[in-house]
């Protein structure tokens, strides 16, 4: 069971989103909060697998309340970051603070659904609407490095392909469909990259990428 907290000012969001939740038999939404600050006492009190915030909230933004919220000793919480602002700065702060998704709240119910179930086995995801314009500017303004890692002797060349592809901000259907194998097959050599660059998710998959020079300065 999947047990979530949703984090908005809304009142109707809260509502329908809690609704579409009580239609999943692995999801049980198990607290709501209208600020941010109460966002932090109950992840802090309830747990939850995955807290869903709001970005634009009153006493304590979603970004701040992310960065309180995965800072907190022992925290096991996934967070996903909602707004309605397609905004490159929300993006890199909620990175930054160690959220685990941003998404549009255009995005359909049931994707939103489907990003919570990625949350919380421990993956990472952008709405595809800034994910390509976000590796961009990785690309223009994150300088190569003179020589790659060590660590990238542990990849096998099919795992260094996969990285590279993740890099490009290609999806695991995207990379099934390149390589011609299955998408259990790239989430299993994706879970081995992370593990052996010692990497959070996905996302910071792509930092690596373009911050050793795997990609776009060379």
């Amino acid at each position: 069971m999947i047990r979530v907290l949703l984090a908005d000012d809304h009142a109707m969001f809260r509502s329908g989103m809690r609704a579409v939740l009580d239609t999943q038999a692995d999801f049980a939404c198990v607290g709501e909060a209208a600020d941010g600050r109460e966002a932090v006492a109950q992840a802090a009190t309830l747990r939850p697998d995955v807290a869903v915030l709001d970005v634009r909230m009153p006493k304590l933004d979603g970004l701040a309340a992310t960065e309180a919220i995965m800072s907190a000793p022992g925290n096991d919480t996934r967070v996903l970051v909602l707004t309605t602002y397609d905004s490159d700065e929300y993006v890199y702060r909620a990175l930054r603070a160690g959220a685990s998704g941003f998404l549009l709240k255009s995005l359909a119910p049931e994707e939103l659904v489907s990003a919570m179930r990625v949350a919380a086995r421990g993956d990472a995801l952008i709405d595809p609407t800034v994910t390509r314009r976000l590796v961009s500017t990785f690309a223009t303004s994150i300088e190569p490095v003179a020589a790659e890692p060590a660590e990238l002797e542990r990849l096998t060349s099919r795992e260094r392909e996969v990285l590279l592809l993740v890099a490009d901000a290609s999806s695991n259907a995207e990379i099934a469909e390149r390589l011609h194998v299955g998408e259990e097959t790239v989430k299993t050599h994706v879970s081995r990259i992370l593990a052996k660059l010692g990497l959070r998710d996905r996302v910071h998959a792509v930092v690596y990428a373009y911050r050793n020079g795997l990609v776009g300065g060379r």
